[in-house]
């Protein structure tokens, strides 16, 4: 054991060392008590600014004299002068420098990786290692560590060298100069040697490449007596996460891979000859994405080595054991008269504390201690409760002044109604919302002792000490937290550092802090508390943490919101059972009921013995220590070290002698993941051999043996050992019954590492080479290992974007690369330099390419969102190219790219924005519109761009508006963009006139300005007849109506003003003249009279681009005389002019008087033109053609349909001409309506009531008139799918294409392909004989299936036919051929839509049972369900090509049997939102009889039926997992919520209907008769209310 220091002096001793500007956080205490030799220290300023902290921990000569050796041997003069130099450079301390600390002047130091074979020799005496010397093992376990002595600029240095990533970058070089085929010296090749490339090695040959798995050690400063070893601070441990977020190891593949980094750890450990010797969760260290790191620093002080330590000697710590500083130090005081053990034995201190061998105080410091809280660490330090409330004087005779122990601190101050309500209104139920003692309350309690710096932190920035609680009855009454053990043990707390902040005050019946201590502690240790500790103990620490116990206690915690987010602190349930009383009162002869009943109470406290066991976990059975000097192993070959280490090593980086390794070995490596894992017969032959191996190291036994534990803690999510099933299964083989809840792998391995005989325990290459660790666990983690080397982040994101373009990433398959994913997105995230741009892009293509559709969405695209919405980068840029986006688009489909990325490229069309991001953005946007289609396209992009408006758009995207609408043409702009820009300029008209605030009127001008240049724009691609009847005729001219307005800004008018002068000069002087000079004859007059020349309109200056118009020249609205009459009079010529406005010549007197203006008769303007002080903006012109254009600005072979009217259309489409190569023709058919058949659904536009969005109304055609309802959408195409009957229709999953299924020539099924963008039929499958009654889309493979009574699966590429699977005959009676059966089908329901719709049964009778009438496909199986004639459902494995199971139902009506129409399962219209989809847990088939049934999808077993329609049932379908939504062709369409289905099936029998309105689902189309007709997806219905809710 090392000497500990109080907390005190140990700051004392760092700030001694190093200096005042090393922050010390807190020490590192391994026991109760604050005492340590090890700190959390921070650095200043790191590298750019950031903040380090760091482990510093104190290791004493005595201790380790190997370490002292080692150290003391790189400093004197036989070090190599210029190693000594590299190392010092490399620091970046310049050579020769001195740095002067306590008079002792520092020699140079060096790095261990500088170490030579002359330097070994002298520390070569001394054999801990089998193999190898102290020094040589030291250098390889800390290759990158300075060695030298320490000082305040060494430890600066260190931190930035850390974190600027230079200890390791020669490695990560090498590495890359490996995969790109050119030398590379040999640390790649050391470094892939590490990590079992080309395989793991039981005997290493120590080099300088650090492992990535062991933490590293990044200094080694010497000081007087005692050597400062300096390790990077991890955010977490195993022993946090397993006890505060052990859902954070929830997923079987994590877990696998935790335990293979830490076997790859040790593997090299063992392969040096030594044992860890301390393996347990706390020396597991792990990042945020649970990348290992194996401590090292603690393999001489394993906890709990009782072999090393006698009981008597471990038993007690006391002052005399402190090796203080200063003499003064009252640390020995403080604790002199504690009992407690220096390692915690819970047993044995729970029967002490019952008996009253330890206090109160004692007893809760081991209570703490488990439960992982720290000494001096304010965000989670130790607790204590109150015992009074300070407002009498404590007498356990009275009741006065006493603290209910049975209620919480913050129950207490809030008071249980508060509670209650917190409880029943909250969205998450919880009564407490924050830490029983929070850093607030911690440091307001102990502000006296802190610094003001820690002060402004974490109570408030700005310091008043007036608004620190002056006396402790005060601070009892303010705070709702419990105590700190300051106030039961140091007086010091109540006395002030600070000038202007008093001391706290002691209450009065104290006469100074010293007896208010003893006097406090006195009542913590009284009989009454005594009594009444265990209830606070149940609500801090034990069952009244959760469950039943805690709602009653009033004690339930707002729960995490991520609990598989790893955790380093936060509150630990020790005990799930009622904690005893305490025992101090001793059995009395005398009285034999008492003995009784304290018996009985000894009873009580055994049983709680025993369900505690696991707070005294055992992680090994024999205890060796192989590194720092007690008890070292020697192998039977240490003899003749000396003589192997002269054949085995070579000095410098030359210690490998492997094979070359190149980039094909690695590839080679990265086994290809074809999903077919091992099996558990494979681990049983593994365990068998495993068994028979002898393993010669005793050390690495019991490591072995650490391992079993940690992997069985892992599963069972507690310790597998105690010492008692320790004894006893080391005794006699009676294994822990906790064992039996292991799965069976993991039970094996366990088992297989825990056996008594550690000779028959494998040894760790075996264990990485099992059965157990999958492919996918090698490959991914030797594709990531070197990503955690200490190397610049530039060169790690190198190394993996070439090795993922090499082919990494898809050799090692898209399970492994998916687990791969979280490890490498944050080197894409992060900032970059332009030199990294193109490895980050690489590397997300090859993500892009390799994972599945569903993994991207969770993974790549919140990483394409965080770079969208960060500043401008190169990568941004890349990621809105049109070939990305595109790419993109074909692995997720286009809905997921609409909502999540769509919005962001938008919001890049903001004036703050960098212009090559505008730029991208406006390119994919125009590129985008004609792929995406006219109605996505204008609720996507045109309304959301028009909704920035005033808010900073720039003019890119207004011209963004205006291409697309040249790209979509005339049509489009007619009826979606002008109205739109109509309502919007109307609206803020309308906003103008109220008394609105100024950020909405400002708001409101500058969306005018916007709409009116976006007008302007598309002006140009109109016709002149157009312009007028939309934009100037009826005298509804919204320029005139704007200049008309005297509440808008001057910049509004003078924008109208010009754009009105280029709207007339558009239509030319005649129509101008005829339609818009009357318009604005009013405006002159009302200028002419009024004759302001001050402003009317507000005086604001607005904030305009430069781009969009130029400094306001209106200085009054009469200043717009100046704007339009020269310009009129230029346009349309004096004498027309002065016809036509009736005050001319004031007018012109005006202009003459103010502006010099005067009309001469010549065919130039007037000398004072309008055209100086005309607002720039910019000219579109004419739409540059595609070659001039990028972005795809010509539109082909697109068709428009009218508008309906009433649900009628009357007028013909006028097309133009299609792609020369389609298969359908070229004169579009026109839709005509007629009320003696079903008609289509009639969508017609309506004048929305807001400009954000207009609202559309639906109407179903027919002859009953129904009430419109409310959808966003609008007919788009229409066109003849197939000759004959459209049965059935697929929408793939990239949204823009679609499988039509039917009747084709000759009455023959035929499946067409069509690509929606441009409605054109692209290829078809011609393979079936009867018509094609259903069509189902198979994944994202391209396979499809499709139904005519047999099923074809084809592909959809080449429409290649791959396999038929048809229905063996059930009978005789059904022995007549499918082509014969097919063919009734045909002919009798050619036109089915246009029969009898009411009919039941109506394909009864044409269906044999052998015949397939539907079908339907699992995607996460990979399996075709298909519905028959005869009511059953067949599943056919797609992958394996052969049939499963036939499931039989039974018929809702005995006289005949019902065919399947239609098939759903749950869920199967959404994609589940976790990383793998889970299956279906019902079935629903739809029959033709109008019946639902609902089966179990595990057994098959039905759950439900009844009777949802009146006729066929035609589709079903579940957009989530308790819906079903079913359509008929009654023409009704039924939402039924599942959810009450089983309280309902129990009582009345029957299910209620929820809905019968008709729905549109999303990226749905409906048929009708011979037409297809498809619709915009978001579709939003509104339902009435239902009676029968």
């Amino acid at each position: 054991m090392v000497d500990e220091l109080c907390f005190e002096c140990l700051q004392r001793q760092i700030h001694h060392d190093f200096s005042q500007k090393l922050i010390f956080c807190y020490g590192i205490s391994h026991s109760a008590l604050p005492f340590a030799s090890t700190a959390l220290i921070q650095s200043g300023e790191g590298n750019g600014g950031d903040s380090a902290q760091f482990v510093l921990l104190r290791v004493n000569d005595g201790e380790s004299g190997c370490l002292r050796k080692y150290v003391d041997g790189y400093s004197i003069e036989n070090v190599n002068k210029e190693d000594a130099k590299d190392g010092i450079g490399s620091l970046g301390i310049e050579s020769g420098q001195e740095d002067v600390n306590d008079g002792n002047v520092r020699k140079e130091p060096v790095f261990a990786n500088s170490i030579t074979n002359e330097t070994t020799e002298c520390l070569m005496d001394c054999h801990n290692s089998r193999w190898f010397s102290c020094a040589r093992v030291i250098t390889a376990l800390a290759p990158v560590a300075y060695i030298g002595s320490g000082s305040y600029s060494v430890v600066e240095s260190i931190a930035c060298n850390f974190l600027s990533g230079s200890l390791e970058d020669h490695v990560a070089s090498s590495l890359n100069l490996l995969i790109e085929g050119k030398p590379s010296g040999r640390d790649g090749i050391n470094f892939l040697s590490l990590v079992g490339i080309p395989s793991y090695n039981e005997k290493n040959i120590p080099g300088c490449v650090r492992h990535p798995n062991i933490v590293p050690v990044l200094g080694m400063l010497k000081m007087p007596g005692y050597v400062n070893v300096l390790l990077p601070r991890a955010p977490y441990t195993l022993e946090n996460i397993l006890h505060y977020s052990p859902d954070a190891l929830v997923p079987e593949w994590h877990k696998r891979f935790l335990i293979y980094q830490l076997l790859s750890a040790l593997s090299y450990i063992h392969g040096l000859g030594i044992a860890h010797g301390d393996l347990c969760p706390s020396s597991v260290m792990l990042n945020s994405s649970s990348w290992c790191w194996l401590d090292i620093s603690n393999m001489s002080l394993a906890k709990g080595k009782q072999n090393t330590v006698s009981k008597e000697e471990s038993r007690t710590v006391t002052s005399s054991r402190l090796n203080c500083m200063a003499e003064d130090c009252p640390s020995g005081d403080l604790y002199a008269d504690l009992k407690l053990s220096s390692v915690i034995d819970w047993p044995s201190d729970f029967k002490r504390w019952s008996r009253g061998e330890i206090s109160n105080f004692e007893y809760l410091l081991v209570l703490n201690r488990l439960a992982g809280r720290r000494w001096g660490d304010h965000t989670f330090h130790t607790v204590m409760p109150w015992v009074v409330d300070f407002s009498t004087k404590p007498d356990e005779n009275s009741d006065a002044g006493w603290r209910d122990l049975e209620k919480s601190k913050w129950r207490l101050a809030k008071g249980d109604e508060q509670l209650d309500f917190t409880y029943s209104t909250s969205e998450i139920p919880h009564h407490v919302s924050d830490e029983c003692l929070s850093e607030l309350a911690v440091c307001s309690y102990k502000a006296r002792r802190l610094p003001l710096s820690i002060l402004r932190m974490a109570v408030r920035s700005v310091y008043e000490p007036n608004e620190y609680p002056s006396n402790m009855q005060r601070l009892y009454q303010w705070t709702p937290d419990e105590c700190i053990p300051e106030f039961y043990n140091d007086p010091r707390t109540f006395y002030s550092i600070h000038s202007g902040m008093s001391n706290l005050a002691v209450p009065s019946w104290a006469s100074d802090p010293e007896e208010f201590i003893k006097l406090h502690r006195d009542a913590l240790e009284s009989d009454r508390v005594s009594q009444r500790i265990h209830h606070w103990i149940d609500i801090t620490f034990g069952y009244k943490m959760s469950g039943q116990a805690a709602i009653a206690a009033k004690n339930v915690m707002l729960p995490s919101s991520e609990h598989s987010v790893p955790k380093a602190l936060g509150r630990r349930q020790l005990f799930t059972q009622p904690h005893p009383m305490r025992h101090f009162r001793k059995i009395s002869s005398k009285k034999s009921l008492l003995e009784t009943v304290n018996l009985k109470e000894w009873e009580a406290t055994a049983s709680f013995c025993e369900h505690t066991r696991h707070l005294s976990p055992v992680y090994y059975c024999d205890w060796q220590n192989t590194l720092f000097g007690v008890n070292h192993v020697k192998g039977p070959e240490s003899n003749n070290l000396t003589t192997k280490m002269h054949v085995m090593s070579t000095s410098g980086r030359e210690l490998l002698d492997t094979s070359d390794i190149d980039l094909s070995t690695m590839l080679e490596y990265i086994e290809v993941d074809d999903h077919s894992s091992l099996g558990f017969q494979e681990l049983l032959l593994w365990r068998q051999k495993s068994s028979d191996l002898d393993l010669d190291f005793e050390g690495a036994a019991e490591d072995i043996f650490s391992v079993g534990c940690l992997l069985a803690e892992v599963y069972l999510k507690k310790p597998l050992f105690n010492p008692d099933t320790l004894a006893a299964y080391m005794d006699s083989g009676v294994m822990p019954g906790s064992i039996q809840e292991l799965p069976p792998h993991a039970l094996l391995l366990v088992e297989a590492c825990i056996q008594r005989d550690w000779r028959r325990r494998p040894s760790v290459k075996c264990l990485l080479e099992s059965p157990y660790f999958p492919a996918t666990i090698r490959s991914s983690y030797m594709f990531l290992s070197a990503l955690h080397l200490l190397a610049k982040s530039g060169s790690r994101l190198q190394y993996i974007s070439e090795f993922a373009r090499q082919g990494a990433l898809n050799s090692m398959g898209s399970f492994a690369a998916e687990m791969c994913a979280p490890y490498c997105i944050p080197y894409i995230i992060a900032p970059l330099k332009e030199s990294e741009v193109e490895n980050a892009f690489i590397l997300l293509n090859e993500f892009l390419k390799c994972l599945k559709p569903l993994a991207i969405k969770t993974l790549i695209l919140p990483a394409i969102q965080k770079i969208l919405q960060a500043n401008y980068s190169h990568l941004k840029v890349s990621l809105l190219q049109d070939s990305f986006v595109r790419e993109l688009w074909n692995r997720i489909g286009k809905q997921a790219y609409l909502d999540r990325m769509h919005p962001l490229v938008i919001s890049n069309l903001l004036v703050s924005t960098h212009k090559n991001s505008v730029a991208a953005a406006s390119v994919l946007l125009i590129g985008s519109s004609e792929e995406l289609g006219v109605p996505v396209t204008y609720n996507q992009t045109i309304v959301p761009l028009i909704q920035y408006f005033g808010k900073g758009i720039c003019t890119d995207g207004i011209d963004v508006l205006v291409r697309i609408g040249g790209l979509l043409g005339e049509s489009f702009i007619v009826r979606q963009l002008i109205p739109a820009l109509r309502n919007v300029i109307l609206l803020c008209i309308d906003v103008s006139n109220m008394d609105k605030p100024e950020p909405m009127q400002s708001w409101n001008s500058l969306a005018v300005i916007d709409s009116l240049l976006t007008l302007n724009g598309v002006i140009v691609l109109l016709s002149s007849e157009v312009i007028i009847k939309e934009i100037v005729e009826d005298g509804s001219c919204i320029h005139v109506k704007v200049l008309k307005q005297s509440h808008l800004d001057l910049q509004v008018l003078q924008v109208a003003a010009t754009t009105l002068i280029e709207t007339c000069k558009r239509i030319g002087p005649d129509l101008c003249a005829l339609h818009v000079l009357p318009q604005l004859k009013e405006l002159f007059d009302e200028l002419v009279f009024s004759q302001d020349t001050v402003s009317s309109s507000s005086s604001r200056i607005l904030s305009i681009s430069k781009s969009k118009v130029n400094k306001c020249h209106v200085e009054s609205r009469m200043d717009l005389v100046v704007l339009l009459y020269p310009a009129f009079a230029s346009l349309l010529g004096i004498e027309k002019l002065r016809q036509c406005c009736a005050t001319w010549l004031l007018l012109e007197q005006f202009l003459q008087q103010h502006h010099n203006w005067k009309w001469e008769y010549t065919r130039e303007t007037a000398k004072s033109s309008a055209d100086n002080i005309t607002a720039q903006r910019p000219l579109f012109g004419q739409i540059p053609t595609s070659d001039q254009n990028p972005a795809k600005m010509l539109l082909n072979g697109v068709g428009w349909s009218i508008p309906q009217s009433q649900g009628r259309a009357k007028n013909l489409i006028s097309l133009k001409q299609g792609d020369s190569h389609q298969h359908i023709s070229s004169t579009r058919h026109v839709i005509t309506s007629s009320t003696e058949k079903c008609e289509p659904w009639f969508w017609y536009p309506n004048v929305a009531a807001n400009w954000d969005r207009p609202d559309y109304l639906g109407r179903i055609g027919g002859l009953k008139d129904d009430l419109p309802w409310k959808i966003r959408s609008s007919i788009i195409h229409a066109a003849r799918a197939h000759p004959g009957a459209l049965r059935s229709l697929a929408v793939s999953h990239d949204e823009c294409t679609v499988f039509t299924g039917g009747v084709g020539p000759g009455f023959k099924g035929t499946v067409q392909k069509w690509e929606l963008p441009r409605m054109k039929s692209t290829s078809g499958y011609y393979g079936h004989d009867e018509v094609v009654n259903d069509i189902s889309i198979l994944s994202s493979s391209g396979r499809i299936a499709s139904c005519d009574g047999t099923i074809h699966i084809w592909n959809s590429q080449t429409a290649k036919l791959i396999s038929v699977h048809a229905e063996q005959p059930t009978s005789s009676s059904h022995t007549a051929s499918t082509s014969s059966s097919a063919s009734k089908v045909n002919t009798e329901h050619i036109n089915m839509l246009n029969s009898n719709t009411l009919s039941n049964g109506v394909l009864s009778s044409a269906f044999g049972g052998n015949l397939y009438t539907c079908i339907h496909y699992l995607n996460h199986e990979e399996k075709l369900i298909a519905g028959t004639g005869n009511g059953s459902l067949r599943f056919i494995d797609i992958a394996h090509d052969k049939k499963l199971q036939l499931w039989k139902t039974e018929s809702v009506e005995a006289s005949f049997s019902s065919l399947i129409s239609a098939i759903c399962s749950c869920g199967s219209q959404k994609m589940q939102g976790n990383s793998a989809a889970s299956s279906p847990s019902w079935i629903a088939a739809g029959l033709n009889s109008g019946h639902c049934r609902l089966l179990d999808a595990r057994s098959g077993s039905i759950i439900a039926s009844w009777l949802a329609h009146d006729g066929f049932v035609t589709k079903l379908a579940s957009p989530e997992g308790h819906l079903l939504v079913s359509s008929s062709l009654d023409k009704t369409l039924r939402v039924w919520d599942l959810r009450s289905l089983w309280s309902v099936i129990a009582g009345a029998g029957h299910l209620s209907v929820l809905c019968s309105e008709v729905i549109q689902m999303v990226s749905q189309a409906s048929l009708f008769g011979d037409k297809m007709l498809f619709q915009f997806p978001e579709i939003r219905l509104e339902f009435p209310p239902c009676p029968d809710l």
